[in-house]
């Protein structure tokens, strides 16, 4: 079942990251390009490899697995409307982007080098998160590399009333689910499914501050979000209550970037 349209809903129920986008935001990852790159190098696309990308967004970090000119690259988003955004940006026949679920995607077995996705997983029950790793292991040939890029919660040890809470007010603001893991919760998924884990990094939550803004929109572009939030007082209700859910848990925030390496089922 495919998400409603931004276009269709009204500002206040349009899920946060939507709302980001039409206000002319293009990275909607929780650690920004810096974190995107990050994780790019740690999966090392290459000429020989075969990726695929779930939920692709925008196509932002599309275009940088792309630029490394990988043997063919498959996006998989259920949206059709973004669907059509990333199409924009593919070139050649080995480039694609179906319509489909990362839980299941409707590729084939062990076909492929590199698999990954971004902000995606946080915003999943405990057991569409384990289908879409397990899809992902699927998906990989031995000692393929599956990359995420998630909201993280902090620290390890983090308390189960401040937990729900976070969670509680992150589903208020973004108008979507949100269940996030700490750093060990995160690896822990993915070694439940046959994954070992390789590199990893963490970034703050700083998604709606100025200084990562301007880092990630350029100058030009977070003038024009500015401008486009002036012009809109109940998009900027919006946003302003965002921002304050990230500030209020800053100390329990975070972003974190993981890359696990497919290992032989025992």
């Amino acid at each position: 079942m495919h998400e409603t349209r931004p276009s269709a809903l009204a500002t206040s129920e349009t899920p946060g990251h939507w709302l980001l986008a039409k206000l002319g935001k293009r990275v909607l990852r929780p650690g920004g390009m810096e974190l995107t790159r990050k994780l790019m190098r740690a999966l090392d696309v290459g000429p020989n490899d075969d990726v695929v990308e779930f939920a692709p967004g925008l196509g932002v970090t599309a275009k940088l697995t792309i630029a490394r000119g990988p043997a063919s690259y498959t996006a998989v988003e259920r949206d059709p409307q973004a669907a059509n955004i990333v199409r924009r940006q593919l070139v050649g026949a080995a480039q694609q982007c179906v319509i489909g679920t990362a839980e299941d995607t409707g590729l084939n077995d062990e076909a492929y080098d590199v698999v990954y996705g971004e902000a995606m997983l946080s915003m999943q029950p405990p057991d569409s998160k384990i289908a879409i790793v397990r899809e992902a292991y699927r998906l990989l040939k031995l000692a393929g590399r599956y990359g995420i890029h998630e909201l993280c919660l902090t620290p390890d040890d983090i308390d189960d009333k401040t937990r729900k809470e976070i969670s509680k007010q992150m589903a208020m603001a973004i108008r979507h689910g949100a269940q996030l893991l700490t750093t060990s919760g995160w690896k822990e998924l993915l070694t439940s499914q046959g994954f070992v884990i390789g590199d990893s990094a963490t970034a703050p939550m700083h998604l709606l501050e100025p200084r990562r803004m301007i880092s990630d929109e350029g100058l030009l572009g977070t003038l024009r979000f500015a401008r486009n939030l002036l012009m809109d007082r109940e998009a900027r209700q919006r946003v302003r209550a965002m921002r304050g859910v990230f500030r209020k848990f800053g100390r329990n925030l975070s972003a974190i970037m993981l890359v696990g390496v497919k290992a032989e089922q025992p």
